[in-house]
């Protein structure tokens, strides 16, 4: 039985024809519906996003603006907050923290993760401990912890804070990855300009305020999984999210198992016929595996004429694969192509061909050897010299 699935999957692997680097882009763009015409619509095409994405972090200022939008078209906030408040979808930091949470919220690493799945992905981000947060916040960690799941008015009178030192000590814990709220408002809210310039805000769009929130509760997390079932659901949420997995293709991804465990459950899942096994894309070593569904997807993407569209993607975006599948630097390239880079390489062989700066020879052929000394120096050496009968000491 094992000869045959080894020849089965051999068989297999030589059907597959891999695709250059840039096509495995082109194919990135379309698996997680960046292009134009994969965009979702609607709060279940939201969910669909999140699925993919899911336990990814992000700055938390980039989620809406810079990546839900670049997926769903005409997004709208209140999609994200349906999917909240449904109990479908859970927000919160899963990395440790280092330090205080005195970071900015905006730039803290926040992930979308399916509230099913959410206390493992808790669980797997902590093992590691976190950060500890100031007066304040700790006094609303302990508020939560004795009262449970709050509502903002409730946090303000049963910690004896203003509302303002309140939800700075919230933006505070949920940048250590503590606290959650029931609604992506409350992480939008914790966003919002600071008290002094809302008034300002109002004018040109609504501010989101932390009392619409829902409640808030801190980011608990389940006893964690054994490491071989933890491997295997973030191996599946791997393929979910890029369709085809090599090590190099994870360079940006965090909290995960070694290659060698990812591998070891890709194998037995291409035993079971559930995935492919082969060499997809060109120019990366290792081993390589898909989804059914990729292999097709990625055939059908090779085969589509170049239509020129341009993608713009954030920098805090998972695709921002620079360094990684397309190349970081444009040593080669015309500079004149769109997106080229204009900064030249530099020339090793004109740094060789450079002349030698100037150095002490050339002084000491036009000097006294005595010449670069200091005055005492000089005045012992003549002395030594005048001892041996060699010169006369200098008056």
């Amino acid at each position: 039985m094992r000869a045959f699935t080894a020849i089965r999957s051999t068989g297999l692997r030589a059907e597959i024809e891999p695709v250059s680097a840039a096509d495995f882009m082109r194919f990135l763009l379309h698996w997680q519906h960046v292009a134009g015409e994969q965009q979702l619509k609607g709060p279940e095409g939201l969910a669909a996003v999140v699925e993919q994405l899911d336990g990814y972090e992000v700055a938390a200022g980039a989620w809406e603006h810079e990546v839900l939008a670049a997926r769903v078209a005409d997004y709208e906030p209140d999609f994200i907050d349906r999917l909240c408040l449904s109990g479908r979808v859970a927000w919160g930091r899963l990395s440790p923290a280092n330090g205080s949470g005195k970071a900015p919220l905006r730039s803290s690493p926040i992930a979308l993760m399916l509230r099913e799945q959410r206390g493992g992905a808790v669980a797997r981000g902590r093992r590691a401990g976190g950060g500890r947060a100031e007066r304040g916040g700790r006094g609303v960690y302990e508020a939560l912890r004795s009262r449970g799941a709050s509502f903002f008015h409730e946090i303000v009178s049963g910690t004896g804070q203003l509302r303002t030192q309140a939800e700075r000590s919230l933006g505070e814990l949920a940048g250590l990855g503590l606290v959650t709220a029931d609604s992506f408002g409350g992480l939008r809210a914790l966003l919002a300009p600071s008290e002094k310039h809302k008034r300002r805000a109002r004018r040109r769009r609504t501010a989101y305020e932390v009392d619409t929130a829902g409640r808030w509760a801190l980011l608990k997390a389940d006893p964690a999984p054994d490491d071989g079932k933890r491997a295997e659901e973030i191996a599946r949420a791997l393929l979910r999210r890029y369709g085809v997995v090599f090590r190099a293709l994870l360079a940006r991804e965090s909290r995960l198992p070694t290659w060698r465990e990812l591998a070891a459950v890709y194998r037995r899942l291409e035993a079971r016929g559930e995935i492919r096994g082969g060499r997809f894309v060109s120019g990366f070593g290792g081993e390589q595996f898909a989804l059914a569904d990729a292999v097709g997807r990625l055939r059908a993407v090779r085969k589509l004429d170049k239509s020129g569209e341009l993608v713009a993607l954030s920098g805090a975006d998972p695709l921002n694969l620079v360094g990684i599948v397309t190349p970081e630097s444009a040593r080669g390239r015309d500079h004149s192509e769109p997106g080229a880079l204009s900064r030249r390489p530099r020339d090793r062989r004109a740094r060789r061909r450079r002349a030698p700066p100037p150095c002490a020879f050339r002084i000491r052929r036009r000097y006294p050897e005595d010449a670069l000394l200091a005055p005492l120096e000089r005045a012992r050496l003549h002395a030594e010299k005048a001892l041996r009968g060699g010169a006369q000491a200098p008056a």
